[in-house]
């Protein structure tokens, strides 16, 4: 029995809210001895919180939740007052929980009961609202009972190559479709990575014409307008440009921008030791520009190409 029960936990890391259970495939029926190592080292009434339910209660559940989002929140009404908003919260996070664990199973496949645009605008709306009541957690409460289901949603999200695929069929319109500029509009507020590059590729979008070539165009313009902001950011701040453009190439290798230690003390401009609150202030707001400067590009500039003389 303990063999089993280390069988199992070695087989089914779990990782926070995105990764809260595993499908482990057994090809022998040891059902019985499941529920006896469960007893043993849990309780007799452990296997309902141990073993998922089965396929038809989790989609009768997501299906009472799909309705009841309908019938109270369509999309083409707006969301009024913070108790409507709450509600409304709770509703799309008990969704993603359940999307989250039928996704385990093969018969959801094709019965997910929202089109993917419909999905897209209810997640789209959720991340107004995560917009609206966000500090700098993952998880956001609004009170104690409400908290948004942030990394649920990244799970989902679209890409920046999905959203050039839709600027490509714009451009083979001849930029006559306007319901293509909805859908991208669209996909980018459902995409909490790419409200950041929002800006960024409705400007590219502005600049299309016949000539465009929309991918090596797209590629040009993010490394010019790369340029342009970072040289913005170390001139208005009046940041070491070297030490600047090397600690944002090492930000995208790792992913963010790091906060603690030196890192960011070696690239601010000399401060009078006296003024040790001002110069805390200016540290703090140099940190919000970088960030907002790292998630602007993260994900869309490749390191190799930034790490060059000319740049």
């Amino acid at each position: 029995m303990h063999g089993l029960i280390q069988a199992y936990s070695r087989t089914n890391r779990i990782l926070n809210s995105v990764k809260t259970y595993g499908n482990i495939v057994c090809f022998r029926n040891l059902q019985k001895e499941t529920d006896e190592a469960i007893a043993l080292f849990g309780d007799k009434e452990a296997c309902g919180m141990v073993l998922l339910k089965s396929y038809n209660e989790y989609f009768d559940e997501y299906k009472k939740c799909i309705e009841k989002l309908k019938q109270k929140y369509p999309l083409e009404k707006q969301i009024i007052g913070e108790n409507a908003e709450k509600d409304f919260i709770c509703i799309i996070g008990g969704i993603l929980r359940l999307h989250n664990i039928l996704s385990s199973f093969d018969e959801f496949l094709g019965n997910e009961l929202l089109s993917p645009i419909d999905f897209q605008n209810y997640i789209g709306n959720y991340n107004d609202l995560y917009d609206k009541y966000r500090v700098n957690v993952e998880k956001t409460d609004i009170n104690d009972d409400v908290v948004f289901e942030i990394e649920l949603v990244r799970q989902i999200e679209v890409n920046i190559d999905y959203i050039i695929m839709l600027v490509m069929k714009y451009h083979q319109s001849n930029c006559e479709n306007k319901e293509i500029l909805l859908s991208i509009e669209k996909a980018i507020k459902s995409s909490l990575e790419l409200r950041s590059k929002k800006e960024l590729i409705e400007e590219f979008i502005s600049k299309i014409n016949t000539q465009t070539d929309v991918q090596n165009d797209w590629k040009k313009f993010v490394y010019e307008q790369y340029n342009i902001d970072l040289q913005t950011l170390i001139m208005n701040e009046r940041l070491k440009s070297d030490e600047t453009k090397q600690f944002i190439i090492q930000s995208f290798k790792v992913g963010e921008i790091k906060t603690t230690g030196s890192d960011i003390d070696k690239l601010m401009p000399p401060i009078s030791r006296f003024g040790s609150g001002n110069r805390n202030m200016k540290k703090q707001n140099i940190i919000e520009k970088l960030k907002a400067f790292f998630e602007k590009y993260f994900g869309i500039v490749i390191t190799d190409m930034i790490n060059k003389k000319d740049i």
